[in-house]
Parts: C-alpha cells; sequence; structure tokens
C-alpha cells in the first residue's frame, strides 16, 4: 500500500509540475526569438498573426496564429509562405533550467511559393548572416559558430508552388506532407516528404550532407531517392540549389513510365515494344548544370528487354529539348516499332487477312529534337532482321532522318536514307540501295514469301503517307530496279509448263532454276508497274509485265516463257502464263487465248507479207513484158540506172531533135 501511494504522490507532482510548466511558458518571447531568428537568417519578415499560446498537448511548447513570409522584393506574387499556423516544440528540460530550445515546428496548412525571375534571380537566394543584412530589429539569434539543431520541422497538407517567368514554367504541388531533421545546422539533415503533382503522388527521401553550405545555396553531399508508384529514382553525388547544379551517380527503374510522364505534366507517348513501352532503367554519372543542361555519361540504359550503353547530353534552352548521344547496343530488339512484326508462318498468315489499320502513334517525335549515333552488333524490327548497324538519326520537329553509314543485311549490305515525318501526320520516304541480298529471307520476313532463292542488287526511292501500314501501303509512290543472280523460283516449273502446257506444274516439288533476272519498276497509288523484266534460264527465257498490288497485295502479271528446242533460240515453244490472285495464294494459268490471238495475228501478217510480195513480182514482170515489147517495135533501149519511163522520154526527145535537124538540112539546102 505504501508503494501505491508513493507513486500517486509521484505523478500529482509531475502534473503539477507539468501543468505550473505551462504558465512557465514564455509563448510571446519564443514567437518573438523565432521571428528575429528568421530574419537575421534570411533577411525577410516572419509574421505571426495573433498571440502566441503555449501548448500542454500533444507536446510542450507553443501555437501561434496565421504566419506568413515575405517574399522577395521583385515579386509580385504575394507572401513566399502562407500558413494556418506554426506550433513550436520545446524542450521541457532547458526550459525548466531557464533556457529556451525549440525542438521542433510544425505548419499547418502551408503555401510556398518558389519563383525564379526573368533575368535569373530566385527568391529563395536570402540574405541575413553570412550573406547580408537585416535593417532594424535586435534579434536574439545564434552567434556565429553556435551549434543549431531542430528535431524536426514538419509540414502538414501544404502547398508548393514554383514559378519560372523567364520561361513560363509554372509546377503546382499539393497534399504536401513530410518534415526535416536537423541535429546540427553544419552537419547533416534529413528529408522525408509526399505531395501530389498532375494527380500523381511521389514521395521524396533525401539526406544532405553539410546542410548549412546547402542552405547558403553551395553544393553539398546529397543521398536522394524519389519514388512515384512503381517508378524509383535515386542520386548519390553533389547537389545545389541556387544556382541548380548536381553530379553523381544516378540510378532510376521507371517500372511505371507513366508515373513519371504525368509528374512531367505531358502524355505518355505510345512507346514502341523494346523501346521502353514496358519499363525504363538508367544507370550512369549525371550532371545538371546551371544553365539547365544535363549530362549522362557511362550511362547503361535498358528499354524493356534492350541493352544500351549511352553517352549523352541534353539541353534546354531551345523551343524544344536538344538531345545528343552515342549510343551502343548488342542484339537490338526494336520487334514493337512495326505493327506487322510477324514473320515466317505469321507473317504469311497476315498477308491474307491485309495490312494493318492499327493507328500508328508518332507524337513521341515531336517531345524533343535529337542527334543520336547508334552501333549495333545486330538490329530486329520485326519485320526486318539486320546485322551490324551505323547509323546516325537527325530528329529535329518531329521529323527524324536515319543515314545509314554501315547495315548489313540478309548477307548483303544497305546503304541511303530513311526518313520519318511526323509533322501533321505520318510520311514514310526513303533512297535505299542494296547489294548482295539474300531475297528468300528478305521476303520471308518482310511478305511471308519464301519461294524466290536468289541474290539480289536493289535500288528504291519511295514515299508513303498514311496514319496505318494499311494506308501507307496504299498511298505508296516511287520507282526502283533489281538485278538478281543465279537461284531458283520454287513452286513452279515452267520448263514443265511448256513441255506438257499444263498449268499444273506448280506447287511443292515442283522449280524453276534461272541464270539471271532484270527489272526495273514505277510505284503509284500503292501498284508497282514493270514492264522489262528479263528472266534467262538454261532452258527457257521470259519477259514479264504487269502489276503487283502491293497496297492490296495482289498479283496480275504476264510472264512470256520461251523454250529453247534449238541452243541458237531457234525451234522455241512459247506460251504466255498468267499469274493473278493473291500474294498469299497466287493463282498460274497458261493463256492460251492471248497465244491463238497471237498466233492468227502472226499469220495475218505473214499473209499480207506474201500477198504484197506477189503483188510486186508481178509488177516487176509488166515491167519487163512492157520494157521487151519497147525494145522490139520502138527500138527503145533502157540504159543503166534509167526507168522505162525516162528512157522513152530520151528515145522521144532523140527522136525530135534527128527531125528537126532533117528540117534544118532541107531548108539551108534549099538556100
Amino acid at each position: 500500500m505504501r508503494w501505491l501511494i508513493r507513486s500517486v504522490l509521484a505523478i500529482v507532482l509531475f502534473i503539477g509540475v507539468l501543468g505550473a510548466s505551462v504558465f512557465l511558458i514564455p509563448a510571446e518571447r519564443v514567437a518573438r526569438i523565432a521571428t528575429d531568428a528568421f530574419a537575421a537568417r534570411t533577411g525577410r519578415t516572419l509574421t505571426i498573426d495573433g498571440a502566441a499560446q503555449p501548448t500542454l498537448w500533444p507536446t510542450l511548447g507553443v501555437k501561434t496564429g496565421p504566419v506568413t513570409v515575405s517574399n522577395a522584393d521583385w515579386s509580385t506574387e504575394g507572401p513566399m509562405l502562407r500558413a494556418d499556423s506554426l506550433d513550436i516544440s520545446l524542450d521541457m528540460a532547458a526550459l525548466m533550467g531557464g533556457e529556451v530550445r525549440i525542438t521542433a515546428v510544425r505548419a499547418s496548412v502551408p503555401r510556398i511559393l518558389l519563383e525564379r525571375a526573368r533575368d535569373g534571380r530566385a527568391n529563395w537566394a536570402f540574405v541575413g548572416a553570412g550573406g547580408g543584412s537585416v535593417e532594424g530589429g535586435t534579434a536574439e539569434v545564434t552567434a556565429p559558430g553556435t551549434t543549431f539543431s531542430l528535431d524536426l520541422a514538419e509540414v502538414t497538407d501544404g502547398a508548393l508552388i514554383f514559378v519560372n517567368h523567364g520561361t513560363g514554367l509554372r509546377m503546382d504541388l499539393s497534399a504536401v506532407n513530410g518534415g526535416v531533421r536537423i541535429p546540427r545546422l553544419e552537419g547533416a539533415a534529413d528529408v522525408t516528404l509526399s505531395a501530389t503533382m498532375n494527380g500523381q503522388v511521389a514521395n521524396l527521401v533525401a539526406r544532405i550532407e553539410q546542410f548549412a553550405l546547402f542552405v547558403d545555396g553551395k553544393v553539398a553531399g546529397v543521398d536522394l531517392a524519389l519514388t512515384a508508384a512503381d517508378a524509383s529514382v535515386a542520386f548519390v553525388g553533389q547537389a545545389g540549389v541556387n544556382p541548380v547544379a548536381a553530379d553523381g551517380t544516378l540510378t532510376a527503374d521507371l517500372a511505371d513510365l507513366g508515373a513519371i510522364f504525368r509528374l512531367a505534366g505531358v502524355a505518355r507517348p505510345g512507346l514502341p515494344q523494346g523501346l521502353g513501352a514496358g519499363s525504363v532503367t538508367v544507370t550512369g554519372d549525371l550532371a545538371l548544370t546551371s544553365r539547365g543542361s544535363a549530362h549522362l555519361r557511362g550511362g547503361a540504359v535498358g528499354l524493356d528487354d534492350t541493352r544500351l550503353s549511352v553517352e549523352a547530353d541534353l539541353t534546354t534552352d531551345g523551343p524544344r529539348p536538344k538531345l545528343s548521344a552515342q549510343v551502343g547496343a548488342g542484339a537490338l530488339q526494336l520487334v514493337g516499332l512495326a505493327t506487322e512484326g510477324a514473320s515466317g508462318a505469321g507473317a504469311a498468315a497476315e498477308s491474307a487477312a491485309g495490312w494493318s489499320t492499327a493507328v500508328i502513334d508518332v507524337s513521341a517525335l515531336g517531345l524533343m529534337d535529337a542527334t543520336i549515333a547508334l552501333s549495333a552488333d545486330s538490329l530486329d524490327l520485326g519485320f526486318a532482321r539486320f546485322g551490324a548497324t551505323r547509323t546516325v538519326m537527325t530528329l529535329e520537329r518531329a521529323r527524324a532522318v536515319f543515314t545509314l553509314r554501315q547495315l548489313t543485311a540478309y548477307q548483303g549490305a544497305i546503304t541511303g536514307q530513311f526518313v520519318v515525318n511526323g509533322r501533321g501526320g505520318l510520311s514514310l520516304g526513303g533512297d535505299l540501295v542494296a547489294s548482295g541480298v539474300a531475297m528468300q529471307p528478305l521476303l520471308q520476313d518482310v511478305a511471308g514469301y519464301d519461294r524466290l532463292l536468289s541474290t539480289g542488287d536493289m535500288t528504291l526511292k519511295f514515299l508513303a503517307v498514311g496514319n496505318s501500314v494499311d494506308a501507307l501501303m496504299q498511298g505508296l509512290s516511287g520507282s526502283g530496279s533489281l538485278r538478281f543472280g543465279r537461284g531458283e523460283v520454287r513452286g513452279l516449273d515452267l520448263a514443265g509448263m511448256l513441255r506438257t502446257l499444263d498449268p499444273g506444274h506448280v506447287g511443292a516439288g515442283q522449280k524453276t532454276i534461272f541464270d539471271g533476272i532484270t527489272g526495273s519498276y514505277a510505284i503509284e497509288k500503292g501498284i508497282l508497274s514493270n514492264s522489262d523484266l528479263a528472266f534467262t534460264a538454261p532452258y527457257v527465257t521470259a519477259n514479264g509485265a504487269g502489276d503487283v498490288g502491293i497496297g492490296a497485295r495482289t498479283l496480275d502479271y504476264r510472264l512470256r516463257p520461251t523454250a529453247l528446242a534449238e541452243a541458237d533460240g531457234t525451234g522455241g515453244v512459247m506460251v504466255p502464263l498468267l499469274i493473278t490472285g493473291t500474294w498469299a495464294a497466287p493463282r498460274f494459268r497458261l493463256d492460251l487465248e492471248s497465244l491463238a490471238k497471237e498466233r492468227l495475228a502472226e499469220e495475218a501478217k505473214a499473209l499480207e507479207a506474201r500477198a504484197r510480195a506477189e503483188a510486186d513480182a508481178a509488177q516487176e514482170r509488166l515491167k519487163t513484158d512492157l520494157r521487151a515489147k519497147a525494145e522490139a517495135e520502138l527500138g527503145l533501149v533502157q540504159q543503166e540506172g534509167e526507168s522505162l519511163e525516162d528512157a522513152a522520154k530520151r528515145r522521144a526527145r532523140e527522136a525530135v531533135d534527128a527531125e528537126t535537124i532533117r528540117l534544118l538540112e532541107r531548108l539551108l539546102g534549099d538556100n
């Protein structure tokens, strides 16, 4: 019972002392210390409206009314800080010893305004102790060299606004909650903060070494981690805020890329698979400069399953951010760049259904300008695969130009330029030259067609406009040429077809071996037209002309093969072959009707020639008869190179001349 009585008396005594201490709290003095210390250290005025009231619960301290902090003299946006109230916690032991020691400051519903003027001045660049002067007042502040500490500075349900009057940028953070712990002003400070921006919640945990340097605007050691949904960014190094600058190691895992774009206030672009559609990771040494530029060295970037080494520089002083980068990769997978990404059987199956009509989103092209040099051991676009790749991409105002310095492809090489223009829609263009390319794997990947086995050279100039693969193919225009070496066409036996006049020499097991194929073509509105195809083979030659519907994936082509019976080309058999239908299911038939018409036309020409020859012979016989009769009856003899008519005229002149001479002689004789 004795111990119980003692315990009760102790509790009563404690409550009594605690209650009495409330009346000992110098509330007005605490408020004055806070305002004067703030003014001395920052050069700004801290105004507390109403009387400060002592508090017992939940902590021993002082609670103020509404408070404001004045802004820089050049600002017209109002106070730099407004809050409904401040809760100032005190060290009870120190208070009972006669010392006022502030252990925590809590701001309720604060509104913090950060501004940068057009000339670059920042309203968070304070003057005061060590950096300026304060007019008036006799502040009781910590003397130079005196240790300053604050167990906790806390914000509840606050708002943070950043305005850059030079660029027009404005950022609004709401639901700001968190705190700062500063055991020693000259030591490290720990920050924990959460906020909502553009509807996205973000959390920041940071440790700032040498907090006094950081507050003075100088560079100090930092270790921070920012998270938004499943995305996280960590930075360890040196950083400062006046001006903004940083140099250290960056580690980012943007598993939720949409959260990052929401924080930035821009719509998430439709990044393709293999280029960050699912996730983006970045590690490397990052430097931020006061000019607003960022520089990454020794960077390792992961875009989905794609791994890149990156050296990059990003500047922001133009109409759009400008990225300059050197990018290296091993096996680069960019299958998502094409909505038509299937190969082999998948591509063949899609051939029957036609090209994709899904809208291609190229809005990401307008986010920035860029010059990117890419080197990769291999490149897979889904619809085509390449080996060693060296290319430079120049992006300006949503128009990307790819200059192919080295592009090994299907045992050959491709050079030239390829353009993707996203200004006001999508258009594609190019001027490409392919040398020594194996056609079977190329056509297999591009169109699911595996029947042509050869190595060829090709040229292609093209332009296509449309917002889907189907629209691009339907509107394709351009020109080009091709030259294939020795090879074979599978599924078609031309020699057998000519030998038997049976169009059934098609399908598995059938083939035509050739020595070469040459031709040129023009493309207009998605239709490829050719009129000079030349096909040579050991026993067959052929000429071809017709159309290939690239947009509709159709065939309307006429091949004129000739099977040679003799080495000199005589005695051949020619039957036109019509190739129609679709790429997926072509139809072959012998054009016997056309052949009959051609033969009738040839016979008609032969009959006409025979009749003309007979008429010429008859006319010649008539001339011969007339000549003989003239010689016999008239004594008319044709001289060399003289026609019968000319001979007659000459003979008449001679007769007239002779008669004239006789008349003259008679006349003269009479005289």
